[in-house]
């Protein structure tokens, strides 16, 4: 018989099989650098296809004089040097959540500090993670379609077969998905890296007939280009603007995949000085007077000879940057689900050895069905760009207000400095927001309405879940202590090896029991011999890297059998395999149980959730919107890796959500 006090075991994250967790880069620095410039940098180094003609031949409608040249190329270089050179690689890349990046990273960074004054701030990153998906669906569109427009500055003879092109092209690229990124993965890299040696050389040539483009160094050209524009002429100037910039939140998302150090490699070696180059071609050629061929300045820096051949390695490096926002919205509802923000949707893994390429059905059709709409329906890449930015300019802003908080609690950077740094650059990302919400009729609303969709479902699933915890929670009024004595006090057992999920820790007698135990006693009149309760938790971090599992025996005896309370803990980066800890525990004689799952019995409860009866009218909306989002969502036993060898055995159990 067991002492009177339960006794704990925790144990770190190791399971016996040599199986370890955590995150570190493979390869070495150069693989890492060059694969970092065919991930991270697709979307920023295809924008030269579309940003500068929005200022010139776009709704701006600025006459290229050779000051406004100057003035537009100045902007954009500083743009680029303030915004991703200056905040994104060097600040924000060091703002790492045990080596990830990305919106939930700084969700995860801020969540501990919730109850001192960040809930609103928690709640603004959820939005930042909707307005990425809504730029997901964009970037594909308006990348691909830039790229193909190219043909028609080739010949007018394929202007009408730009859409339908652009169109098949997307849809291969969403059809073959499910097979994964690994296989044309590897070719990312060196494909980005012929291309920004390519848009760099194009640039470089045309600088050398018009050197004079190169006054465009100077930040005065473009200050003085905005303060003669006008108020509206400015606004339209910053809302295009931002286009040079989109993409460059991807370094920090991509964090995770490949470290800091090669993501600022890469950029400062060759992502930064191609852009450069070719933005200050493109000056150069208009300060030259030439005809811009087909509407599209970026195609005329080409000689004729080479258009066609450009035309085609730009549609593979747009095509690259696709895939690359692809993974990334799959990377971003991996991890909402993993924080408990979004439905358990069924993912794929498209990898046997790289747990983070995955592959989501409905979200792999909702970014295409998305796409072939916008590409359909807005018809051009110049007219697309006014859907473009806001979103952008929403993630920007955001990060840049959530890290006066790290810089203050993780850097410990004093009040003055913080505000030296980062009121500047956020003034500078609201100005930019600012001036993109003047598209809003224009298409700025369809990234804003996908964000704001995605919102409202993480905020209800969150809400949901929450509710749905307390009323099953509520249900329970028995405690470990009475449970223990029952067991105790038994004369007979079914005899079974019994899980039961908890819904909260079992650590202390004062603890209560999952109503399921009550249920079946009232079932069977008796308990399991060994009965194994499993309370799965999910802190808001990437990887746990130290007390995986914490065992608190309540009660245990060679010939009355257990009960035992296992609280199993996984990051929200990581695979919660469940069934793969328990069988370690068991095979080392931890918890009783046999060492095979399929000699188990696992005992789960579908809860028949009920409306209170006097909620009101919204409340019982959003219920209503949560029983939807339950359908979608896989049960918990399933994503734990408990539905495949082990028995089941699942009780319907109402319970009222007030």
């Amino acid at each position: 018989m067991n002492d009177s006090g339960p006794k704990r075991k925790v144990r770190p994250a190791i399971v016996h099989d040599g199986a370890a967790p955590g995150h570190a880069p493979h390869g070495g620095l150069a693989a890492l650098t060059i694969g970092a410039i065919g991930v991270v940098y697709g979307d920023i180094g295809t924008s030269p296809l579309y940003a500068i003609d929005q200022i010139f031949l776009g709704p701006a409608g600025v006459a290229p004089t050779p000051d406004h040249v100057l003035g537009a190329i100045s902007l954009a270089i500083w743009t680029i040097i303030l915004i991703v050179a200056v905040k994104y690689a060097i600040l924000v890349l060091a703002a790492e959540n045990d080596g990830e990046g990305g919106v939930f990273a700084l969700y995860g960074l801020l969540h501990r500090y919730k109850k001192q004054g960040t809930q609103l701030m928690l709640w603004s990153l959820m939005l930042g993670a909707g307005l990425l998906l809504g730029d997901g669906m964009i970037t594909p569109a308006i990348s691909v379609l830039s790229a193909v427009e190219g043909l028609d500055v080739a010949t007018p003879a394929f202007a009408a077969s730009v859409i339908p092109i652009t169109v098949t092209l997307l849809t291969g690229l969403f059809a073959i998905q499910f097979k994964g990124a690994s296989r044309i993965g590897v070719v990312f890299g060196p494909i980005l890296l012929v291309w920004f040696v390519v848009i760099a050389a194009l640039g470089a040539v045309a600088i050398a007939r018009e050197p004079a483009i190169l006054m465009a160094f100077n930040p005065a050209y473009g200050a003085a280009f905005l303060l003669q524009a006008g108020f509206r002429e400015a606004i339209l100037i910053l809302s295009v603007l931002i286009l040079v910039v989109t993409g460059g939140e991807a370094m920090y998302a991509d964090l995770g995949h490949f470290g800091a150090r090669p993501i600022r490699i890469g950029w400062f070696t060759v992502v930064f000085p191609a852009l450069l180059l070719n933005y200050l071609g493109q000056g150069a050629y208009l300060l030259g007077g030439a005809e811009i061929a087909g509407g599209k300045l970026f195609y005329s820096l080409a000689p004729a000879p080479l258009l066609l051949p450009l035309v085609v390695l730009a549609t593979m490096a747009t095509i690259v940057a696709s895939q690359a926002l692809i993974s990334g919205a799959f990377s971003l509802v991996s991890q909402a689900i993993g924080l408990g923000l979004l439905p358990r949707l069924d993912i794929l893994h498209t990898h046997r050895h790289h747990a983070g390429q995955i592959y989501i059905p409905i979200v792999n059709w909702g970014l295409y069905l998305g796409c072939i709409g916008l590409v359909i329906g807005f018809g051009s890449s110049s007219a697309l760009a006014a859907a473009y930015g806001l979103a952008v300019a929403g993630v920007m802003l955001i990060t840049s207000f959530a890290m006066f908080a790290i810089a203050r609690r993780y850097w410990q950077w004093g009040v003055a400095l913080t505000t030296l740094v980062w009121v500047p650059l956020t003034a500078l990302n609201g100005a930019f927001l600012i001036a993109s919400s003047v598209k809003f009729l224009e298409g700025g609303f369809v990234p804003l309405s996908v964000g704001v969709a995605a919102f409202l479902t993480m905020a209800t699933w969150r809400w949901g879940r929450k509710a749905t915890f307390a009323a099953y929670a509520a249900r329970s009024t028995m405690t470990m202590a009475e449970l223990v004595r029952l067991h105790r006090a038994g004369t007979s057992f079914i005899e079974r090896n019994a899980l039961i999920m908890a819904p909260n820790p079992l650590r202390h007698p004062t603890d209560r029991a999952p109503a399921l135990v009550g249920l079946l006693l009232e079932r069977y009149g008796v308990l399991p011999r060994n009965l194994i309760l499993v309370e799965v938790t999910h802190p808001k971090v990437p990887y746990v890297h130290d007390n995986r599992y914490h065992i608190t025996v309540f009660a245990r005896d060679r010939e009355r059998g257990s009960v035992i309370g296992v609280e199993l803990r996984f990051g929200f980066m990581e695979e919660p395999n469940v069934e793969r800890y328990l069988e370690s525990m068991a095979r080392h004689r931890e918890i009783d149980l046999p060492p095979h799952p399929s000699q188990w019995i696992v005992h789960v409860s579908h809860e028949n959730l009920l409306p209170a009866r006097h909620m009101n009218p919204l409340r019982r909306l959003r219920f209503r919107l949560f029983l939807l989002l339950r359908r979608l969502s896989r049960p918990a036993y399933y994503a734990y890796h408990l539905g495949n060898e082990v028995q089941l055995s699942a009780e319907i159990m109402p319970v009222k959500v007030r």
